[in-house]
């Protein structure tokens, strides 16, 4: 779990600590406050893994709140999968859930009391023309011509939009602030918009609901958030943020800290085009393995403490950068190196007869579960006169370097004995069919005599090998930024390879593997059986990641 020893600075955790220890800060009350309308991806879990991870550290808590403040594009199904990632990564929040819907009574009442000190006034202006008003960056806003409506005419319009007497869109209430300001966000922001939709918490009670703005600050207050920690994009919103805290009666007043997001190359995080990923069928769900989401990374194979691990790699900085997705594969691999069982699975099966072996030998060599974890026991290795080896370990014409098996050649059985190949079978179309090979029966645990041989190949038992489907899964585009032009469609950028399913044979012990387990195929990569589709009768695994690490390479040379 998290700790204050951690690799990457974290300027938000120095500024905090110093606050503590001045004594303008008692104890510490982050937030994470998701919109439920979508699944969360890497991204959020960077900031799951700083405002939990802040609380936790600095002895403070930490709270769950939903802001759901548009019933359009809210459903349960978000609420719960937002609840199980963040329990998976191994936090819990400080009490119960909470929603900004539960305190849209005190919204509603704040926003009459601005209206009521002539801070807040009902619009007509449709979206379009309220665009045309609020001005550019270089130009300032114009008033709208309903901005100077009486008190009692807004208090009156703004019920009529509470009480459904108004279609959408034809009314907003808006905050009467500065038209002029070089400040977007303060030329009369939206506090309230008509909705004519069920919620999924107050069912049919409104028909206005507030702006995120408007609920994210004050829902803050009423929680007694100490710090709200956001990424960069809300900094132009913090005078905003402070403009709401400075004209209600909120009973605490909470301090705004951004930091950069994560951004990761060969990745597209937005809720959007991940929704049209689903919608399209480009993916298979939001938890498809291809997928950025914390659930589609999990079905993958990635552990809690590898996305931990990763997010205190990336570290909490202001500035803004794109992180390379090597780093990800990197914390995953690490993690697994010490803690995957291992295991033998053929993807391209090849007939191998053992000629010299009778036909009814069965031989079981006792394996390490772990070559460095006795906790993982010992796994048995049947071998039988036919086994199976992967086609790719076999030349009938190799280069120089080619170190496998060839016609004349000499390959160790990985755990057991060293084979010579003697005959290649063929069909009549020409194509290999099953290598006839000899055992070298001295050579267990030991080299040949008067001979060097260089090779170790996997394999499997061709009479106790399980049939294994396995997903190579692989990044889903094939650019590095797939939404950095914006004349040219994201899914332009696809890759067509990104999934590959084979059929393969696994070593016996995978047939008792459960939903979720991972194991590094030896010589092949590291996978997890899937939680969704693996069971006894079909055994589905997904490749997270492998063997290769190109990050950690890239690092030690740059050292």
């Amino acid at each position: 779990m998290s700790s204050e020893s951690t690799s990457a600075p974290n300027f938000i955790r120095t500024q905090i600590r110093e606050e503590i220890e001045q004594g303008r800060v008692d104890s510490i009350v982050t937030r994470f406050p998701p919109e439920p309308n979508g699944f969360l991806h890497i991204g959020h879990a960077k900031s799951i893994c700083l405002n939990f991870g802040l609380a936790e550290q600095l002895g403070g808590q930490c709270h769950l709140r939903f802001d759901d403040t548009n019933p359009a594009r809210e459903e349960q199904i978000y609420i719960d999968a937002i609840r199980e990632d963040i329990e998976w990564l191994g936090f819990q929040w400080s009490g119960e859930v909470r929603y900004a819907s539960s305190y849209f009574d005190q919204l509603h009442e704040w926003a009459c009391q601005l209206i009521r000190d002539g801070l807040a006034y009902v619009d007509d202006l449709n979206a379009e023309q309220m665009r045309e008003y609020r001005g550019t960056l270089t130009e300032p806003g114009r008033p709208s011509p309903w901005r100077d409506r009486s008190v009692e005419e807004n208090l009156a319009l703004f019920e009529g939009m509470k009480n459904g007497e108004f279609a959408e869109g034809e009314k907003v209430l808006r905050a009467k602030i500065d038209m002029a300001s070089p400040n977007i966000n303060l030329r009369d922001p939206t506090l309230y918009r008509i909705r004519h939709a069920s919620h999924h918490q107050s069912g049919d009670k409104w028909k206005i609901y507030p702006s995120y703005d408007f609920t994210h600050g004050q829902s803050d207050a009423i929680e007694g958030i100490t710090h709200s920690i956001c990424t960069l994009e809300f900094e132009d919103h913090r005078p905003l943020y402070n403009w709401f805290l400075e004209n209600l009666p909120v009973p605490s007043r909470p301090r705004q800290i951004e930091f950069a997001r994560l951004n990761l190359n060969y990745t597209v995080t937005s809720k959007r085009k991940l929704k049209l990923l689903v919608d399209q069928g480009v993916v298979n769900g939001w938890d498809d393995p291809r997928m950025p989401t914390i659930s589609g990374m999990r079905r993958r194979g990635y552990t809690p403490a590898s996305l931990r691990k990763f997010c205190d790699m990336v570290g909490v900085s202001r500035a803004s950068g794109v992180v390379d997705i090597q780093m990800l594969y990197h914390a995953i691999r690490s993690d697994l190196e010490d803690n995957a069982p291992r295991a033998m699975c053929v993807m391209k099966p090849l007939k191998v007869v053992l000629t010299n072996l009778p036909e009814d030998h069965e031989e079981i060599f006792e394996v390490p579960g772990h070559p460095a974890r006795e906790d993982m026991g010992m796994r048995q290795l049947p071998l039988n006169r036919e086994i199976w080896i992967d086609h790719e370990d076999f030349m009938e014409e190799p280069p120089k370097k080619f170190f496998r098996l060839a016609p004349g050649k000499e390959v160790r059985l990985r755990n057991a004995y060293v084979i010579r190949c003697d005959d290649v079978i063929k069909n009549e179309q020409g194509e290999i069919e099953a290598l006839h090979c000899s055992v070298d029966l001295e050579t267990l645990g030991q080299n040949p005599e008067g001979r060097k041989v260089k090779g170790v190949i996997h394999w499997v038992s061709a009479r106790h090998g399980v049939e294994v489907e396995v997903r190579n899964y692989d990044n889903l585009f094939q650019v590095e930024a797939p939404d950095r032009d914006k004349d040219v469609d994201f899914l332009d950028h696809l890759n067509a390879q990104s999934l590959e399913t084979v059929y393969g044979i696994g070593e016996p012990s995978l047939a008792q593997s459960g939903a979720e387990q991972r194991f590094q195929f030896e010589r092949v990569g590291y996978f997890c059986a899937d939680r969704h589709d693996h069971s006894s009768d079909r055994l589905v695994f997904n490749r997270t990641v492998s063997l290769k690490d190109g990050w950690a390479k890239a690092q030690n040379k740059s050292n």
